[in-house]
């Protein structure tokens, strides 16, 4: 996957409501990103390890580095990404 470049537009009336509440914007974004990643990874993180440990034929050793785990992951057949489950569910 490559790395991807968000962009969010905010009008002058949104800029002087947000304003009114932050010092700077673009911090307050990278903050919460930064904030929904970390989130992520640690559901992931829980709820993937929990599934392995728990799977008999899995018995390779599970990654102690985000990315090794990450590649891990998404590399099993039953891996779905959240639109994947979700388009499952509208079936």
């Amino acid at each position: 996957m490559a790395t991807i470049t968000i962009t969010v537009e905010v009008t002058d009336t949104e800029q002087a409501v947000l304003h009114n509440d932050l010092t700077n914007i673009n911090d307050w974004v990278q903050n919460a990103i930064e904030g929904k990643k970390n989130h992520c990874w640690k559901r992931m993180q829980s709820e993937w390890t929990t599934k392995l440990m728990n799977d008999a034929s899995f018995t390779d050793s599970i990654p102690s580095n985000q990315a090794d785990f990450v590649t891990l992951v998404t590399s099993r057949a039953e891996y779905q990404t959240r639109t994947e489950r979700d388009d499952k569910i509208k079936l």
